[in-house]
């Protein structure tokens, strides 16, 4: 009988930095955006405007942070006790290897059983993979046709024809009019997306109807409460919006508002106006590059500063009054907000170079299309000279017609006393055929 030794698998050895990190994109990845209901503990607000709490149940505890332009937003105090409903993204913070939530909003909860039906169903629905971020869809670039679903009679629909007027007047807009709040608005939605799914381009195979190609939809509606919003919740408007043949941009609420129709969609945009921006890319490449490239900045330079002032407050509660460590680090921020500001003129600079040399050289372009047409024309008069018929009567010839206005090419066309006419290079003289000799 023989022994046989399995060979002894090694775990990969990870930097524990490297493994903070990879933590937190899993996180990202898994659960963000995510909203979370719990009670308020050891609630703190730093110096810098900072806040810093836990959120627990009867189950189990997290920490959170909520920095000081989400905290600037609320329009209530918070205080150790309170319940609340809070969204945010869920991360690491890996300083210390902590799991937190990063708050971007915090309301006071109340909407009770009518929020537990939002996250059961959110479960379920997340589940099943509607909301898997490798489905999303890149929008197109420039879309043949823009389909819009609103209420005719909302502030939302003037909001997104007025931003799509002013950018992409040339497009194509249909608006597939539903109702956004009520029982029937559920219904009335999904029977406009179905109408607008017909217009997409793999739709249209079927049928040779001269209507405008639908590369993309926006779904739109203002902001309201949970009660209002909740139409956009419904299973199974969720569904058909999952079945969506193009990309959809969902505008439904405010910044702060969420619903399960944002989750499914390929985009979601704060506000209405936001949504058409998006889909509505201005004509001038180069400044919509600067201006992507200005956000990536900014957000680089939020999450950076963000970072730099949460270490400094963790270090503030560590040593009590650290002077010169705290202008030592506030050095280096405003070393980095500048080093990023003078980064970012930079490549202001050199996109308005690029686009002034562009507008330098378009004129002498167009200088020198419109001379070899003139030339061209100038050649093809003088060759249409050259077969003008007067210059042959200018050398003693003589253009004959009868009576009629006839040519007379030929003697056989010609008979005795017939009145022909003969045109010369100075004039015209009528002439009497004679017999022949």
């Amino acid at each position: 009988m023989f022994e046989v030794k399995l060979p002894v698998m090694t775990p990969a050895i990870w930097p524990v930095g490297a493994l903070c990190h990879a933590i937190a994109q899993t996180l990202d990845a898994q659960f963000n955006p995510v909203a979370v209901r719990g009670e308020i503990s050891g609630f703190s607000r730093a110096a810098s405007g900072h806040c810093y709490f836990s959120l627990k149940d009867e189950n189990g505890q997290i920490r959170c942070a909520m920095f000081r332009r989400a905290a600037n937003s609320l329009d209530f105090s918070p205080r150790d006790g309170d319940l609340v409903e809070v969204q945010g993204r869920l991360g690491v913070y890996e300083p210390r290897g902590d799991l937190q939530l990063i708050v971007e909003n915090m309301r006071q909860a109340g909407q009770g059983a009518l929020f537990e039906q939002f996250l059961k169903l959110k479960a379920k629905l997340e589940a099943e993979g509607l909301f898997d971020a490798a489905k999303k869809r890149r929008l197109p670039e420039m879309p043949r046709g823009i389909g819009v679903v609103t209420s005719l009679g909302a502030a939302a629909l003037h909001d997104v024809v007025t931003a799509l007027q002013r950018r992409v007047p040339h497009i194509a807009v249909v608006v597939a009019p539903a109702s956004v709040q009520g029982n029937s608005a559920p219904a009335e939605l999904m029977k406009a997306l179905t109408s607008l799914y017909r217009l997409a381009p793999e739709g249209r195979a079927a049928t040779s109807a001269p209507t405008p190609i639908i590369d993309v939809i926006l779904l739109v509606r203002g902001g309201g409460s949970l009660e209002d919003l909740w139409s956009f919740n419904d299973e199974q408007l969720i569904r058909t919006l999952a079945q969506s043949p193009v990309p959809v941009v969902c505008g439904v609420g405010h910044e702060t508002d969420f619903t399960l129709a944002d989750f499914v969609a390929d985009l979601r945009a704060p506000t209405p106006t936001a949504a058409a921006e998006l889909v509505a890319q201005p004509r001038e490449v180069g400044l919509r590059a600067l201006d992507a490239s200005a956000r990536r900045l900014q957000e680089a330079t939020f999450r950076h500063l963000d970072q730099q002032s949460q270490r400094l407050d963790m270090t503030l509660a560590r040593l009590g009054r650290p002077s010169s460590l705290v202008s030592r680090q506030r050095m280096q921020l405003a070393s980095n907000a500048q080093r990023l500001q003078h980064l970012s003129l930079i490549v202001l600079t050199q996109r308005q170079q690029t686009l002034q040399q562009q507008q330098v050289r378009w004129p002498t372009l167009m200088q020198h299309d419109l001379k070899r047409k003139q030339d061209r024309l100038e050649r093809a008069g003088l060759r249409l000279s050259l077969l003008d018929p007067s210059l042959v009567l200018q050398r003693g010839y003589a253009w004959l017609s009868n009576a009629q206005g006839v040519p007379v090419t030929s003697v056989w066309q010609t008979q005795a006393g017939q009145q022909v006419r003969a045109t010369l290079a100075d004039g015209a003289v009528d002439l009497t055929v004679l017999p022949p000799a």
